[in-house]
């Protein structure tokens, strides 16, 4: 069985993303340039960038997990037409000057094809944007891009529903509930500032009256709550803002049901010790991990044989991308490189990726795959 990427993820820390990052780049340039000097000999390679940063690694690293399952039994099983592909990850920080580098990084090696799997959000968004400012040559598949509302350019080809369409059916399926209040709670007041105003328009349109709270000490504002609170609230934040808060919670008298979205991970907040007295309902763009779809019962197969990890939304999501990638790939005809890797790809093509359909519409965008599943009182995931 294959060591996971993470030695002990359960309690090791996400290694340092500064230092990492500086690492790889610092080793990447004669590697990179030997690469192109013997472009005829070695793999092809499909890059991923991930960001390492403090905020984002729990999102990051099942995401990882789940491409490189996807990618091991694709090369085991004979990779690309006949051809093994070199998975390579290019860690960053999240900051805007590191991931220029690993674009940099990227477009220097000659032997990279593609760009797959982007993860999280804030790396998902700058990429796309340096894809229009055409500083990315290469097609950018499936990636972690939960931000709506941005106009998707001809080399970006998400697959994933973002933000918006998880508000959207989350708030569906609690109007359906009978439910007309709901609590909102903004992890931080970026969130706040980027989310509300669309919250509240989503909102308007199912006649859901909407109850915000927002603070800099998640814990305290759920030690706080009122008896007036709504008993379910909806969540914008991360794991680590959505553990501090359901540990305030804690000390609440009153049964709440959190409803949180896809960037929030329940293994993470299981492992955690937190949500153990509140119910989180997760809100994600991918199958339940449980279900009985031929891709997912391939995800759960791969990830047993090659990892020791438990299956979950997020590596899921990642192995549902590189396996986006591989089909895509796999289409092309002619021989396998950038431009023909760009054009295939921007076929925007059906596909029935075992259960989970890829179909793209007029804004380029396949993105109305969203399911729940809920992290219970007795920290069992059921769905």
């Amino acid at each position: 069985m294959a060591p996971s990427i993470f030695p002990n993820r359960r309690t090791v820390v996400f290694r340092s993303s500064a230092l990492a990052a500086s690492t790889f780049f610092a080793a990447a340039e004669p590697a990179l340039a030997q690469s192109a000097k013997n472009s005829q000999t070695k793999p092809f390679v499909i890059a991923q960038i991930v960001d390492t940063s403090q905020g984002q690694q729990d999102v990051s690293k099942d995401f990882l997990v789940g491409a490189r399952a996807a990618w091991q039994d694709i090369n085991l099983k004979g990779g690309v037409r006949g051809q093994k592909i070199t998975h390579l990850t290019v860690e960053t920080d999240g900051s805007a000057g590191s991931i220029s580098q690993a674009v940099r990084s990227i477009e220097n090696n000659m032997q990279c094809v593609a760009l797959s799997g982007s993860v999280g959000d804030r790396v998902a968004v700058q990429l796309m944007e340096a894809s229009t400012r055409s500083m990315l040559t290469l097609a950018h598949a499936a990636p972690w891009l939960q931000s709506s509302g941005r106009a998707i350019d001809d080399k970006t080809f998400p697959i994933f529903a973002p933000r918006q369409a998880q508000i959207e059916h989350a708030l569906k399926t609690l109007s359906v509930m009978g439910l007309k209040e709901l609590g909102v709670v903004y992890g931080t007041f970026q969130d706040h500032a980027a989310r509300h105003q669309e919250l509240q328009t989503i909102a308007a349109g199912l006649q859901l009256k909407l109850q915000p709270f927002q603070g800099t000490n998640l814990r305290l504002l759920g030690q706080k709550l009122t008896s007036a609170t709504p008993g379910v609230l909806l969540f914008l934040g991360g794991t680590p803002e959505l553990a501090d808060f359901t540990l305030g919670l804690e000390t609440q008298a009153r049964q709440r049901y959190v409803v949180a979205l896809a960037d929030v991970n329940l293994q993470v907040l299981q492992d955690m010790g937190a949500a153990r007295g509140t119910p989180v309902i997760a809100t994600q763009p991918v199958p339940l991990v449980t279900s009985a779809l031929p891709i997912v019962r391939t995800y759960r197969e791969t990830m047993a044989r090659l990892f020791d990890e438990p299956p979950t939304a997020l590596s899921l999501a990642g192995f549902i991308a590189a396996r986006y990638t591989y089909e895509v790939l796999n289409s092309i005809e002619a021989p396998l490189s950038r431009q023909n890797a760009l054009v295939a790809f921007q076929k925007r093509s059906r596909m029935d990726l075992g259960g989970f359909r890829v179909s793209f519409d007029a804004e380029r965008c396949s993105c109305n795959y969203v399911t729940q599943s809920m992290l219970g009182r007795d920290g069992r995931q059921v769905g």
